[in-house]
Order: C-alpha cells, then sequence, then structure tokens
C-alpha cells in the first residue's frame, strides 16, 4: 500500500494497468481522461497518458529551437530542464507496448483512442454526438454516457461519475497492453 496527499491508503498496481478511453470524435474522452487524472493521482497514483492520433501531427511549437531542429531533419529531439523532459522522435508507428515501456514507473496508463483494439477499453458514447458504442466490443467493460443504461449490454456510468468511473479502472486490475490478465 503507498500513502497518498492525504494520508490514505491506496491500493498501488503490482504492475502498470492499461486501460484505452475510447468514442468518436468529440464525445468527451479527453475531458473524462483530465478527470481521471486528477482523480488518480490524489490517490497517490502515477498517471501517465498516450494519445493515438488518426493522423500526422505537429507536435512542437513553430518558432521554438527544437521545432527547427525538426524542421531540419533531425531524428528526434530532447527538450529538458531540472523537472521535466520532451522527446520528439519520428519513427513509424510505433506499437502501444513500446510506448508504454517509455513510462515504467506509471501505476496506470490511460490511452486515449485505439477503439479497433481488443483489450481493457472504456467507451464514452455522448448522445448529442451518437446513440451505441463504435469500439471493439472486446475488452469493453464500461460505458460512460448521457443516455439510458437500458441501451447497452455493459454496465453503465454518467459523465458526473468520475470517482465511480476511476474504481472500475483500478477494479479492472493488472492487465497488460496486450489486453491478457497478469
Amino acid at each position: 500500500m503507498k500513502e497518498n496527499t492525504a494520508g490514505t491508503k491506496n491500493p498501488v498496481p503490482q504492475r502498470q494497468i492499461v486501460v484505452r478511453i475510447c468514442g468518436i470524435k468529440n464525445s468527451g474522452k479527453t475531458t473524462l481522461i483530465v478527470s481521471l487524472i486528477r482523480i488518480l493521482t490524489g490517490r497517490g497514483l502515477r498517471v501517465a497518458v498516450l494519445k493515438h492520433d488518426g493522423h500526422d501531427f505537429t507536435c512542437d511549437v513553430p518558432g521554438t529551437d527544437s521545432y527547427r531542429f525538426d524542421r531540419a531533419g533531425a531524428y528526434g529531439t530532447a527538450v529538458f530542464s531540472a523537472s521535466q523532459c520532451f522527446i520528439h522522435k519520428r519513427t513509424a508507428g510505433e506499437s502501444m507496448g513500446n510506448l508504454a515501456a517509455q513510462f515504467p514507473d506509471a501505476d496506470v496508463i490511460l490511452i486515449e483512442g485505439m477503439k479497433e483494439e481488443p483489450g481493457p477499453k472504456i467507451e464514452v458514447v455522448r448522445g448529442c454526438i451518437s446513440r451505441e458504442p463504435a469500439s471493439n466490443p472486446e475488452g469493453r467493460f464500461l460505458i460512460v454516457t448521457d443516455l439510458p443504461a437500458e441501451l447497452f449490454s455493459e454496465p453503465v456510468l454518467g459523465f458526473e461519475d468520475a470517482e465511480k468511473i476511476a474504481d472500475r479502472i483500478l477494479e479492472t486490475g493488472r492487465t497488460s497492453v496486450t489486453g491478457k490478465k497478469v
């Protein structure tokens, strides 16, 4: 057991808990993840987030030195200070396992996206955008929605239930990035 900042005991996974948070665009995935980060870190856990982007993206700010290094053709750049580090590396399609390995000290890894993949996942379904899950059902253990629970075959929680959602993530247990129980 590990003490959090409030002095209470929280279960700390012996291995990382890896859960995908998925849903269609603008369903509220990022907002939910931000809430979960605050709750889980408040319980004394270290949380890392991997975000899948189906499109190419620019990860550095135009005009910075590291942006200029990247545009000049650098394979990778790192910017670091006494309290943080940013690494940008060009590579063809990293696997989730390789990316998760970059955070060996994280207790919980939340992956935004990757809805087609099997493995533990929570799907966010917002009624004004969609009315049914869009993810691969394999491993889906929770729906977070503003729609009636009877529309879904999985357990349902509302957007206001972030504490309970965090509990479900921890209850889901120690699962590898491939979705196999450990």
